[in-house]
């Protein structure tokens, strides 16, 4: 029966008194390999993270997106080292996460980030207030994940709003427990205090929206 390519080299090999001797070499070699990689007990893994966190109140998620995420993410995508960039966007709020490349120095990430943004804030619409800054780290990573949801049957009694509130109590208790760091809520609906003035009832006191508005914040 002729053989072809694969069963000639494969009769060769067995046939062939190096055989041994080239399995012994490997076995040899990949030793001397296993032995001189370098290996560490706890080995500290660096992928620093950078959070950018923006207030915008009023701008719905849809108009957020196009008017502060892209420009945002645009503007972080140019900083050295940068490997992946997420984004959350809500009502009233936008999440930026920057991710650098494996071994970038922590606190350089967070000066390069700050300065990027703090030079192109001019891209961002006008009253958006300068973002925070948040560095973020591998330990930084949750662990654990609690949700909070009704039971089956009664979701009529609840809306995210009650939701938030029950999570806002659970949140110091979750503090107090030993080895935890960094705790946090996402989702829900914080309370608002929502004011609708009238034309009539506020061009006698000659106050307009725009200083309410001012007034507000100040208190």
């Amino acid at each position: 029966m002729k053989l072809g390519l694969s069963g000639a080299l494969t009769r060769a090999f067995i046939r062939s008194p190096l055989t041994p001797l080239l399995l012994l070499a490997a076995l040899a070699l990949g030793a001397i390999a296993l032995a001189s990689l370098a290996r560490e007990e706890e080995p500290q893994i660096s992928v620093p993270m950078v959070d950018i966190l923006v207030s915008a109140p009023g701008l719905k998620a849809v108009d957020a997106v196009g008017l502060v995420t892209k420009p945002l993410e645009h503007i972080v995508k140019g900083i050295d080292a940068v490997e992946h960039v997420y984004s959350n966007t809500r009502d009233d709020q936008v999440e930026v996460t920057v991710r650098f490349m494996v071994g970038t120095d922590q606190d350089t990430t967070i000066l390069r980030v700050h300065e990027k943004t703090r030079a192109h804030m001019d891209r961002l619409p006008h009253g958006i207030p300068e973002p925070l800054i948040v560095g973020r780290g591998v330990n930084d990573v949750p662990i654990v994940v609690l949700t909070l949801s009704p039971k089956p049957g009664r979701e009529s009694h609840w809306d995210d709003n009650g939701l938030y509130q029950i999570a806002e109590q659970l949140l110091p208790e979750l503090m107090k427990v030993p080895n935890v760091g960094l705790t946090f809520i996402v989702g829900g609906r914080q309370n608002q205090i929502r004011v609708e003035t009238g034309p009539r009832k506020t061009c006698p006191l000659r106050c307009h929206a725009k200083p309410a508005r001012g007034q507000d914040r100040r208190r």
